[in-house]
């Protein structure tokens, strides 16, 4: 069973606009409610792939109730904390003239002891039956960075794989329990180590460095110029496939979801790297986030190029 672990899960609102411009109403060309939330994301993709799992985390209020119905409309089950005040909603704009997209968080539920406690045991009873555990994404007030060195810790103890994709202080904070995968871009990587990774071989280098200290693989998202997947036996350059992109969002999140396909389906890894980034190519072309056609992903796969790095 592929288990999805969202502290805080989100609605997103993708409005897009001809030109974004200040100090004056702005018509939207098409608005789009989809779901937000990195692993939440990513089993709502697996969703549409056909693959059941199962999503905890927090939600509350109305919000938190629409959470679960897009999750479950698309076959994944849900159990998730019930916390106080609303599941946050993000607003993602995107400039339809130059591509560029803005995104606008509001205010995320309050989470108490009381819930953390509930969550801990609702993850220590699902990962006895898990296969991989998919975590990540940012939290919500009234919890801090240890949650995910204590929840990636539980997986390690059970001996399930885990799928970790946050940024900067979590993505330090759940480093150190080992994490079997993590899933930067080059900006995230850049702030974990502390300075501005320029070029593939940069990348490359702080990828290795992570390998020998935690035993964790990277797989380095690069926007535009496609992903780095930096691994235990062997790495790659992964080019990006030439596609108009109508919204970016969502895109990393079906690499996640990808790994977790090939890991449930005990398929060598590169299977796994390939469907990821196939899916992240169909998610490019849809408005709102993590939305795809199964379609343009097959399209994609026999396209999805890995290339031994170093070369």
């Amino acid at each position: 069973m592929i288990v999805s672990l969202t502290p805080n899960t989100t609605i997103d609102l993708t409005v897009f606009v001809e030109r974004l411009a200040t100090n004056t109403t702005i018509r939207a060309t098409r608005t789009v409610y989809s779901l937000g939330g990195k692993p939440t994301d990513a089993a709502w993709i697996l969703g549409r792939m056909g693959v059941g799992s199962l999503a905890l985390g927090l939600a509350a209020g109305a919000i938190g109730e629409k959470v679960k119905t897009l999750l479950e409309d698309f076959g994944v089950n849900t159990d998730f904390v019930e916390a106080e005040g609303e599941t946050r909603i993000n607003t993602v704009i995107i400039d339809e003239s130059s591509g560029e997209h803005t995104t606008i968080t509001s205010a995320s539920m309050r989470v108490r002891p009381a819930h953390l406690e509930l969550l801990r045991e609702r993850c220590v009873a699902a990962l006895e039956r898990a296969t991989v555990l998919i975590t990540g994404g940012s939290l919500p007030p009234g919890m801090e960075p240890a949650f995910y060195f204590d929840a990636i810790s539980l997986a390690r103890e059970r001996g399930v794989p885990v799928i970790f994709d946050a940024a900067e202080p979590n993505l330090s904070a759940g480093l150190a329990a080992r994490p079997d995968f993590i899933k930067p871009n080059e900006h995230e990587l850049s702030a974990l180590v502390g300075r501005k990774l320029k070029s593939d071989a940069e990348l490359y280098e702080a990828g290795r460095q992570i390998l020998e200290r935690y035993g964790t693989q990277s797989i380095i998202t690069m926007g535009k110029d496609g992903a780095l997947a930096v691994l235990r036996d062997r790495s790659y350059r992964i080019p990006p496939i030439a596609v108009a992109v109508s919204s970016p969002a969502g895109a990393g999140d079906a690499v996640l979801a990808g790994l977790a396909h090939g890991i449930y389906h005990r398929h060598p890894l590169e299977e796994g790297l390939r469907l990821g980034v196939a899916a992240a190519t169909a998610v490019c072309l849809q408005p709102g986030t993590a939305a795809y056609d199964l379609n343009d992903m097959q399209r994609f796969l026999p396209q999805v190029e890995l290339i031994p790095y170093p070369g």
